[in-house]
């Protein structure tokens, strides 16, 4: 019998061992033995996962782990316990990351250096760069024997054929959010490129290492493994990579208006272990015209702020025009360190004059707007400086005044809508966030947007309407008048029922260490209109996600073990009789 028939005969084994049970049982090897298992073989080379599992077998790890039998069973060929399965399966997940660790981090840094973010009016499938990644994608997948198709250039589809029509759906998005380059310094001065992995310690700096390439490589990688070695699959896995996640969103339902919709869904773009519930996404955008400003004194002639409504950058930079720039200078310098010190001190205001103009900036902390707790909002604070300003010293009042009234008297620095009124929360999901976000200028007008994520307790139409009235009532109070547009999405909750559900909380809680239980979070992913969809990480619930910020980055340690656990998962879920 040669190599390859061993290997199908032994993982049809797999396959009929596991149809005499449903529910996932525990796998034996702790995180801690993992670990240790990665050090034995950290310098020995492998070639397929027998080999791996015939070294490790004379090893003292096996027996410490108690691993010995269902090693023997499955290299004999014999029938495995289900906790005996669930151990191959994470010895599984264990090899793709000693195999091919290295080459999955190389891939990472060759698709973060493809700056896939949106270009204002050009559409994502006309952008060179999506075109690149696509042809990055294609040779990736031809070379690891998997299935490619370009729907248009709108989603890359990589599929892992199993038996039978049930279809898994696995999604990852290769957009990422704009930068802002001058910003990506670290504490100690040293100059990050957005575009290329730089490596610091364990951490690889880099838009898209979060969010959301490192998803796109260590499913590639899984699905390699799991095809190299010919284990079958009860079910098929898609791998749909969209490419306007970040932006319009309407990548995805075009390639379902063309496709038939997987039966299961988990998007690799959310948190660890499995989350069940996501917030609703929302955006408040309001939108000051332009006028020509009135008054004595400078004049506030630009401002920025996020470069999209899912972001909180680090900085704000007001600009404004002067006759005395230095003495205006001073004075905002002066104003804006009594401002922060009254308001918390966790954020920098300075001050100085640029040619003829004075730029006012105000430093705090970015973060993704599901998480605004995790930052400090400058545009928040920046408007409501403005605002206190006003009176104190001389500001001429043009539509940039009006949207820091606006945004002092209804948002604040609060973020969770307490300043108008309207925040509510949910035991399980959490509370109503609001975020100032967005700032943009064109040739007719000012727009700021507050981004909002909103639990279950309360429609979009009636959180719409409460919002609606209560502005509508400053509105004509302060007699300013923006015009207001409103988007709120239905939150996503569902019943985690299924032995598939059951198997994922399996696999993440028990490799992370973590308590074994449903999650919720703030991020709206590509699943949550999709049947049966769930978030899989893969970011810890515990720690700041770095997407959307500056200096994003990802550990080395984590994006290995990602990619073990997805492994793990595509195992485990490939080979259950009934999900």
């Amino acid at each position: 019998m040669n190599c390859s028939l061993k290997h199908l005969a032994a993982a049809t084994l797999i396959l009929a061992s596991l149809s005499s049970f449903t529910t996932p049982a525990y796998a034996n090897i702790t995180p801690q033995q993992s670990t240790a298992i990665l050090k034995t073989f950290s310098d020995a080379p492998v070639t397929d996962f027998r080999q791996f599992l015939g070294g490790l077998a004379k090893s003292d790890l096996a027996k410490t782990a108690d691993l010995g039998a269902a090693i023997n069973a499955f290299l004999g060929n014999k029938t495995l316990a289900p906790e005996q399965q669930n151990d191959i399966h994470r010895l599984l997940g264990i090899y793709a990351r000693v195999k091919y660790g290295n080459a999955a981090n190389e891939t990472l840094r060759e698709l973060v250096a493809i700056p896939t973010f949106r270009v204002e009016g050009v559409a994502q499938h006309d952008n060179p760069e999506f075109i690149r990644i696509a042809d990055k994608l294609k040779g990736l997948a031809q070379a690891f024997n998997l299935t490619f198709r370009n729907i248009d250039n709108r989603v890359y589809e990589i599929t892992l054929e199993g038996r039978g029509d049930e279809v898994v759906g696995i999604h990852a998005h290769a957009d990422v959010v704009p930068v802002t380059p001058e910003n990506w310094v670290l504490k100690d001065g040293t100059r990050l490129d957005p575009f290329k992995v730089t490596l610091i310690g364990d951490r690889m700096y880099g838009r898209g290492t979060e969010d959301d390439k490192n998803g796109i490589v260590v499913a590639l990688y899984a699905m390699k493994v799991i095809k190299e070695e010919k284990l079958p699959l009860a079910r098929n896995f898609k791998l749909l990579v969209d490419t306007t996640e970040e932006t319009t969103g309407d990548a995805i339902p075009y390639y379902f208006e063309r496709n038939p919709t997987p039966n299961y869904n988990l998007a690799l773009d959310g948190s660890y272990p499995v989350v069940i519930a996501e917030k609703g996404y929302g955006t408040v955008m309001a939108s000051f015209t332009r006028r020509a400003a009135e008054g004595k004194g400078a004049e506030i002639t630009a401002m920025t702020g996020g470069l999209a409504t899912n972001q909180i950058p680090s900085t704000s930079v007001a600009t404004l025009l002067t006759d005395q720039p230095a003495e205006l200078a001073a004075s905002l310098q002066q104003a804006g360190a009594d401002y922060a010190r009254r308001n918390g001190g966790n954020f920098e205001v300075s001050a100085k004059v640029v040619g003829q103009d004075v730029q006012l900036t105000v430093t705090g902390v970015s973060a993704h707007s599901s998480e605004p707790e995790s930052g400090v909002n400058p545009v928040a604070r920046m408007l409501d400086l403005l605002n206190s300003l006003d009176g104190k010293v001389a500001f001429k009042h043009n539509h940039i005044t009006d949207a820091a009234r606006y945004a002092a008297d209804n948002w604040g620095l609060d973020y969770l809508g307490g300043k108008l009124g309207v925040g509510f929360s949910d035991a399980f999901m959490g509370p109503l966030t609001a975020s100032l976000t967005f700032v943009g200028m064109d040739e007719k007008a000012f727009k700021l947007a507050v981004n909002l994520r909103v639990p279950k307790g309360k429609s979009p139409d009636v959180l719409k309407a409460e919002i609606a009235d209560k502005l509508d009532a400053w509105s004509k109070h302060s007699h300013i008048a923006p015009a207001f547009d409103y988007s709120i999405a239905e939150p996503m909750y569902r019943n985690p029922e299924g032995e598939w559900v059951k198997a994922l909380l399996s696999v993440a809680s028990e490799n992370l260490g973590m308590e074994h239980k449903y999650g919720t979070s703030a991020g709206a992913t590509s699943v949550h209109d999709l049947p049966n969809g769930v978030q899989f990480g893969l970011a810890r619930p515990e720690l700041k996600y770095t997407g959307h910020t500056d200096n994003e980055f990802k550990t080395v340690d984590q994006f290995l073990l990602d990619l073990q656990i997805v492994t793990e998962m595509l195992g485990r879920i490939g080979q259950l009789p009934k999900l």
